[in-house]
């Protein structure tokens, strides 16, 4: 028996925004969750479609994309201690926190912060996830469950720390691993749950934490895994100048010297951070089409510096955005991350070299190559049917005249719908099946038990 395939229009949005050069005033068709067809204004689907969703209160945008997370971290947010803290006094302070994490402590710290991410017009998201203390060796395994129930899309990196405090790093020795149980897990990780092709849901990188938190070794070993296994790399470069001095005084080289020399400085590597670095090494990252994950509320809050997000890409860097953890955000929300973006890039570089369409297209376009993905990020023929639609009816937007604009100058901050591979994942600002209440009482509960222990 011949069915028709299931068309779903958009039809009509109140504006839209493709990031790309297509107009998608009319809207789109998706079928079988890929994009199929994208309307100009006036223009009718090519064939019949089965269902029309009426888009004209909705501003339509691709799903947002995080490039940078630590999700167990939503249980320290807003902590006195660190509050007022730079980076490296930051994690001293932190780390020993972290460093009794459970189980269940992380199941619920991640699902807060997809559920977040989700809520902010988020529909991939990547997290780097480097404390395996005893007991939490499955952390990776308990990540992809709660991405799964929540239907989100997820790059999902293996951490590594392996230079204790011992060993003059900055971690706790509880929370350091041996090189041959990081690899062999890594190994695991990718055979049991990364997926390849266009449509993938989880994938694994490998990640560990920083120059000053493993030996030269795991890095080089680390990359050579990932070639093998065609997977990705990721890290924190370039955040602070303490960092440059800890790789001048540990192994003699400037972070990004250090990155070439461990067999890192190419297309397959993407950076949090990369704020601190010269004219020439921007030159270098960018010949070797090294991505940056841009982390603008973090590098504020923490006072790190501001990354030269268009030099970057000038020199050929895909830029993404990420809400990095949140103890250095405070928060887990793409929306907001794109209009801070705009806004310290416009205090870099002036208000005329940075637009709102360009922050959107480092939180979509940018984001997805900088994960290395080419299915997502944009609403063109092909791609995923990953969506997220704002509505303007809030008291803050009465008055604009540009949809699109508004979002970030106004301040949206809750998608309305979010579609992920063409499953509505949010309907009417809230994810269907999800208790936020109870989900709220079970995650503040978890985050006092941790601090108070301390």
């Amino acid at each position: 028996m011949h069915t028709t395939p299931e068309r779903t229009w958009f039809k009509n949005p109140l504006a839209a925004f493709t990031a790309n050069e297509l107009d998608a005033t009319g809207g789109l068709v998706i079928q079988d969750g890929i994009i199929v067809e994208v309307l100009a204004a006036g223009q009718q689907p090519t064939t019949p479609c089965t269902d029309v969703f009426d888009a004209s209160r909705h501003v339509l945008l691709p799903g947002l994309i995080n490039t940078h997370h630590h999700f167990y971290q939503t249980l320290t947010r807003a902590w006195a201690p660190v509050a007022s803290a730079e980076l490296f006094p930051w994690l001293t302070t932190l780390y020993p926190v972290w460093a009794r994490l459970s189980p269940a402590d992380l199941e619920v710290a991640t699902t807060v912060a997809l559920a977040e991410l989700l809520l902010s017009g988020c529909t991939t998201a990547a997290d780097h996830h480097y404390l395996f203390p005893d007991g939490l060796e499955q952390a990776i395994d308990i990540e992809v469950s709660v991405m799964r129930s929540l239907g989100m899309r997820g790059m999902l990196t293996r951490g590594s720390m392996t230079l204790g405090e011992d060993d003059g790093g900055l971690p706790p020795q509880q929370t350091v691993q041996d090189a041959e149980v990081i690899l062999a897990d890594s190994e695991r990780l990718i055979g049991q749950y990364h997926e390849r092709g266009a449509g993938a849901f989880i994938n694994i990188g490998l990640a560990p934490c920083s120059p000053f938190s493993v030996t030269r070794t795991l890095m080089s070993d680390t990359a050579a895994l990932a070639a093998q296994h065609d997977v990705r790399l990721h890290t924190h470069l370039g955040e602070t100048l303490d960092e440059e001095d800890f790789c001048l005084r540990m192994f003699g080289q400037r972070p990004v010297d250090y990155l070439e020399s461990v067999g890192w400085l190419n297309e397959r590597t993407w950076l949090a951070h990369g704020i601190h670095f010269s004219d020439e090494e921007i030159a270098r990252l960018g010949a070797a089409g090294t991505a940056v994950a841009h982390c603008p509320t973090s590098n504020m809050r923490l006072a790190s510096g501001t990354a030269r997000v268009l030099e970057l890409e000038a020199a050929g860097s895909p830029v993404g955005l990420g809400v990095d953890g949140s103890a250095s955000n405070d928060a887990s929300n793409m929306i907001l991350e794109a209009r801070q973006a705009l806004y310290l890039q416009r205090l870099h570089y002036g208000a005329a070299a940075v637009t709102p369409e360009q922050a959107l297209g480092w939180a979509t376009r940018g984001s997805a190559r900088a994960l290395g993905r080419s299915d997502i990020g944009e609403l063109r023929p092909g791609k995923q049917a990953d969506l997220a639609l704002f509505t303007l009816d809030a008291l803050r937007f009465s008055g604009i005249h540009d949809p699109i604009a508004a979002l970030l100058l106004c301040g949206a901050d809750h998608a309305d719908r979010v579609m992920v591979g063409g499953q509505w994942r949010v309907i009417d600002g809230t994810i269907p099946g999800l208790d936020i209440e109870a989900l709220i009482a079970r995650h503040s509960a978890a985050a006092r038990r941790l601090i108070h222990a301390a």
